[in-house]
């Protein structure tokens, strides 16, 4: 990536906090540290990581949380993996649809303002639902509503992060801190489903709803703290929509290695993505439990997931992040495929599973980020990331719509364990097409 090019300038929120264009380009032997994206980093970028992921970690717990009170809320009232199913739907396919619009307007506008008007969009339909809980009874179709209204403001607010990333650490640091922000994920993990059911089963679903709205706010001043550049390329802004997504998907395609894996990734995804929707279903149903055993569970993939998170953000990860990926999806389809033979009155190997399920699951997210960040030019990351947020954002409503039906039919536990094979055979896929393997050097 180059500075000085036509097709792109760095901006500020803040102009006396970075250098210019020219200073930007200078070589490290002046004593200016780069970013990962080339852009000259303050002395104080350290605070800024510290600020923005802050507000984020607030935002994200909460946010789980209400998520999770939502889940448990529909499971309790309707007892079908299709109503779950039908709720996940809404809760992800806006973020399929719009994310490519999503990752257009993080390469033309300012970048940190399009995730403080995101955030403030999620927490104002939140409290609309507090609001709504609050006067009376409210139909299945608002909770619909307002989850597919939230999954609005996430296609917007995500690209514009993960684009923001690499101009926030030198390269080296680049894989730490997308594991920083999968360790924030973890937390959320461990903490949300516990924090969630507590509040829905104390106080009810309308103040679970409420945490969320200071979540949002918590967010917002974080982001408002920091002073950060952007990036915006000149060339998206007198192109077409679709013209501009096709830069998107050039920028992706042109790296045969990344493009092969991003694919077989996307397979993997739309496979296990219903037991997103049917795990809660399983306690309730297979292991007879209730919600505290039902946020016992997610709190094992979580806790797994932060543990395998703290480890890579220890170790950085070294330099075969294509083989950590592979070998990565392979352990997460054993311990799915496996949860889904477990017998009934063995609902702590259940637990135990879902503990090595979230280890696994930490090996592909982080690595699989910082490649697209490092193989794709800052000024076309945002349409980058908005379209791969497209793809699981449409493929996981895909894969959910069919199992969910499909779970009621041949029963949730050989649902399961049919998601985790196909992520085996995903797994051994990853090892075979050479150009993948060539990621690694």
């Amino acid at each position: 990536m180059t500075l000085n090019s036509t097709n792109s300038r760095p901006i500020d929120s803040d102009p006396s906090n970075t250098l210019s264009p020219l200073d930007a380009m200078t070589t490290p032997t002046d004593n200016i540290l780069l970013s990962a994206s080339g852009i000259a980093l303050p002395r104080h970028w350290v605070a800024v990581i510290a600020s923005i992921w802050t507000g984020q970690a607030f935002s994200i717990i909460s946010s789980g949380a209400a998520g999770y009170a939502i889940i448990w809320y529909v499971t309790e009232t309707t007892g079908s993996s299709t109503m779950l199913s039908l709720m996940m739907i809404c809760a992800m396919l806006p973020t399929g649809l719009l994310a490519p619009i999503g990752g257009l307007f993080a390469d033309r506008y300012n970048r940190k303002m399009l995730m403080i008007a995101a955030d403030g969009f999620v927490g104002a339909l939140s409290a609309v639902l507090v609001l709504l809980i609050f006067l009376g009874d409210v139909p299945l179709w608002a909770i619909f509503l307002i989850a597919a209204g939230r999954s609005v403001g996430q296609a917007f607010h995500s690209p514009a992060f993960l684009a923001l990333v690499p101009m926030l650490v030198p390269d080296k640091q680049l894989l730490r801190l997308n594991m920083l922000d999968q360790l924030v994920v973890s937390a959320s993990q461990l903490a949300s489903p516990a924090i969630g059911i507590f509040i829905y089963a104390t106080f009810g679903l309308g103040w679970a709803m409420m945490l969320d709205v200071f979540g949002a706010m918590a967010g917002i001043a974080g982001l408002l703290i920091a002073r950060v550049p952007t990036v915006r390329d000149s060339e998206s802004e007198s192109n077409h929509i679709f013209h501009n997504l096709t830069v998107g998907w050039r920028a992706l395609s042109s790296n045969r290695g990344l493009f092969a894996l991003l694919i077989v990734l996307l397979v993997q995804f739309v496979a296990i993505s219903p037991i997103v929707a049917i795990f809660p279903l399983m306690t309730y149903d297979h292991f007879h439990g209730d919600g505290y055993m039902a946020a016992i569970v997610e709190a094992a993939y979580g806790g797994g997931l932060i543990v395998g998170s703290a480890a890579l953000l220890i170790w950085g990860g070294g330099h075969h992040l294509a083989r950590l990926i592979s070998i990565a999806v392979l352990a997460t389809g054993a311990t799915v495929f496996i949860c889904g033979i477990i017998p009934s009155d063995m609902y702590w190997l259940f637990v135990v599973m879902n503990v090595l399920c979230g280890l696994g699951f930490a090996g592909f997210n982080g690595p699989l980020m910082t490649l697209v960040q490092r193989e794709v030019t800052n000024e076309k990351l945002g349409r980058a990331m908005g379209l791969i947020n497209a793809v699981t954002g449409i493929g996981a409503p895909v894969g959910i719509a069919i199992g969910g039906p499909f779970g009621d039919v041949i029963g949730v536990p050989a649902l399961v364990a049919l998601c985790g094979a196909v992520s085996l055979i995903c797994g051994i896929a990853c090892f075979i097409p050479r150009s993948i393997r060539r990621l690694d050097k």
